[in-house]
């Protein structure tokens, strides 16, 4: 059974008309150096028993250790990434969301590989507002059509 993924994309309209999201560069040492393609949505793997919008909410929490805003949540779609992990997102205008005072979350992974030593690591190690045409490159493969969504159901409500 395919992975599923659910999470949260903030977005912010500036004075221009222009679109900026809330995005997360991923941690550990396999993300470090990278930019392009390493960076996502928060989100995380939720069970099926959960309610989705629940478990982004949950994730976000988690990722960022901070509460996700308390506004309107619009699910904007489920994305299959090429391995066949789905990821359901959920929009938000995060015009008021300040990206400060995060604490992220850790994982535990066994590093250098094959030296026996397990240490640990921010599941993210920064987050920052980015216009869309930045995140487009930045985002992992798999999350870049929720933006191409989100500008075409702004464009139906401007």
């Amino acid at each position: 059974m395919a992975t599923t993924s659910a999470g949260i994309l903030l977005y912010r309209l500036d004075d221009e008309g222009g679109v900026s999201v809330l995005v997360a560069h991923m941690g550990g040492p396999y993300w470090a150096a990278k930019e392009d393609a390493a960076w996502s949505i928060p989100k995380g793997e939720y069970d099926e028993d959960e309610p989705v919008l629940e478990a982004a909410r949950r994730e976000f929490r988690e990722e960022l250790g901070v509460d996700p805003p308390e506004v309107d949540y619009a699910e904007l779609g489920t994305f299959a990434y090429s391995s066949g992990k789905r990821v359901t997102v959920f929009i938000a205008d995060g015009a008021d969301f300040t990206a400060s005072d995060f604490t992220f979350g850790e994982f535990d992974l066994e590093w250098p590989p094959r030296s026996g030593t397990t240490r640990s690591f921010p599941e993210v190690d920064r987050v920052e507002w980015m216009p869309v045409d930045d995140a487009r490159t930045r985002l992992v493969k798999g999350q870049r059509p929720a933006l191409d969504k989100l500008i075409e159901l702004l464009r139906e409500v401007s």
